[in-house]
């Protein structure tokens, strides 16, 4: 059988028969932690030796550890305190006597009290405390004296100092535990007869050097031959959270098709993500339960938008001059200025719409954070991302957004089939929602889209069609990447995120 010289070191080591740990190894071998643990992979695929893994916990002091390691537990410095002053002492004295602060006196009392240390009792409107003589070191104590000299390994603990290690867990900070994977290692029946095979080692290099040609010393070594089926360590190489990498590619992918990227603020006046939309300011979805509000400051400043207002006002109110009635109501100069956080990505599109750099024919899109109060569960968060998009152009007609609807969900979220259904927005008519089929994953609504209606694009000096969209990118990747789950995209199970693939 062919051996690394790694391998055979190893064997030496284990040849008495008994478990060493990988540290033991070390050790002995004087061979780094990271060869020990690749040769022992390598014998035991080999059957020549079995590694066996146990979870030992560590246990050192946290901050508040560290305090009662240089002042002592407050109940020892109270009792302490107590006895100086003559056995009893009042309430109102014991600040005074033990230096203690107020929160941590009613502490000591508490635990002086339970490890029978302190009888308290009233004295006419006094309350006294008072302890008789000094009491033994507990096992608590006992615990934090360990532990000065360094991490305690649990598994070592005798039942009485578990039972001092459990009291000192009850209180916050006081205790860091730690766990720690520990790889023993023992020879197989096959790896005891190997190793007494074994005879004296000739050099091995791995490749030749000039030295080695010119003092004609590689007529005594060997070449070290390379198995290329051999197991290695596990890596996990730095890569872009799966998701941000998803993010990024789309983006990619619409800019190189001709897209320009829109973008605005998180907080956003209610004007743009509302009003210019032709959203009523009655509407359901403005309320409290469906936005978040801005406390303070409550109201932005609308003068940079005064000349698109009018024109929104005049269409809320009676139409103005897109042919329409309007809604028939008093239209909110103040209500439109409320700030809130986006609620949707459309107001990306209002702002490229009324931008001086629009380009007629022109493609726009975003990739936008949004927030909505609702209750979180496997399908919904109260922050999301929407892929939100628009095309302008005089040609544009239903058929082409329902085209564009469609490369999202089969070439993006890669559906095998896709499903459009009538649909209601105040802003788009005809509008349309998008919904798509994964064999083995079921059908995902990702979201609507549709025409803006005159009433959104004329007040805000746009006369050609606008097809527009605003889907659920998360929901996209979750049909993608096969999760059920919207929260796993924000995870931080490292598992999950070392061994997810990057699609």
């Amino acid at each position: 059988m062919e051996l690394h010289p790694l391998e055979v070191k190893i064997l030496q080591a284990l040849k008495s028969g008994r478990k060493l740990s990988t540290d033991d190894i070390e050790e002995k071998t004087k061979i780094s932690r990271d060869s020990v643990s690749r040769a022992s992979l390598w014998l035991a695929s080999k059957n020549l030796v079995s590694v066996e893994e146990r979870e030992e916990k560590y246990v050192r002091l946290g901050p508040e550890g560290e305090k009662f390691l240089e002042t002592g537990v407050p109940e020892r410095v109270l009792v302490d305190s107590i006895l100086k002053a003559g056995g009893q002492a009042s309430h109102d004295q014991l600040s005074k006597l033990s230096g203690l602060k107020s929160e941590e006196i009613s502490i000591a009392i508490g635990w002086a009290k339970k490890k029978g240390w302190l009888r308290v009792f009233k004295e006419g409107k006094k309350t006294v405390l008072e302890t008789k003589k000094p009491f033994e070191v507990g096992s608590d104590e006992r615990i934090l004296e360990l532990l000065s000299r360094g991490p305690l390994l649990k598994s070592d603990l005798s039942p009485t100092l578990i039972e001092g290690l459990n009291l000192l867990r009850r209180r916050p900070d006081v205790l860091i535990i730690s766990r720690k994977i520990k790889r023993l290692v023992t020879l197989t029946d096959k790896g005891l007869k190997t190793v007494a095979k074994i005879r004296a080692l000739v050099p091995e290099v791995s490749r030749l050097t000039p030295e080695l040609i010119q003092s004609g010393d590689w007529q005594a070594v060997k070449l070290r031959k390379y198995d290329l089926t051999a197991p290695v360590l596990r890596i996990w190489p730095g890569k872009k959270q799966p998701y941000k990498r998803f993010l990024d590619v789309l983006k990619e992918k619409l800019v190189s098709l001709g897209f320009k990227e829109m973008e605005g603020p998180l907080v956003e006046l209610m004007f743009l993500n509302c009003d210019a939309l032709y959203m009523p300011q009655d509407h359901p979805a403005r309320e409290i339960h469906d936005m978040y509000f801005i406390k303070s400051p409550r109201y932005g400043d609308l003068s940079a938008y005064r000349h698109i207002v009018k024109k929104v006002e005049a269409t809320h109110e009676n139409g103005w001059k897109t042919g329409s009635k309007g809604w028939g109501y008093e239209f909110s100069v103040q209500e439109a200025g409320r700030l809130i956080l986006r609620s949707q990505g459309t107001p990306l599109s209002v702002r490229a719409l009324i931008s001086k750099d629009l380009e007629i024919p022109g493609k726009y899109f975003s990739i936008a954070r949004c927030y909505r109060p609702d209750v979180v569960d496997k399908s919904h968060l109260t922050e999301f991302n929407q892929v939100e998009g628009i095309i302008l152009g005089k040609e544009l007609t239903f058929r082409n957004l329902l085209g564009v609807l469609e490369k999202f969900a089969v070439e993006i979220a890669e559906a095998d089939k896709v499903a459009f259904r009538p649909d209601y927005f105040p802003f788009t008519e005809p509008s349309v929602e998008l919904s798509a089929y994964k064999e083995g994953y079921g059908w995902v609504e990702f979201g609507g889209a549709g025409i803006f209606r005159p009433e959104v694009t004329l007040p805000l000096g746009v006369s050609v069609p606008v097809i527009a969209w605003g889907l659920g990118v998360d929901r996209l990747f979750m049909m993608k990447a096969e999760i059920d789950d919207i929260r796993t995209l924000f995870t931080q199970d490292l598992e999950w995120l070392r061994k997810k693939k990057m699609v």
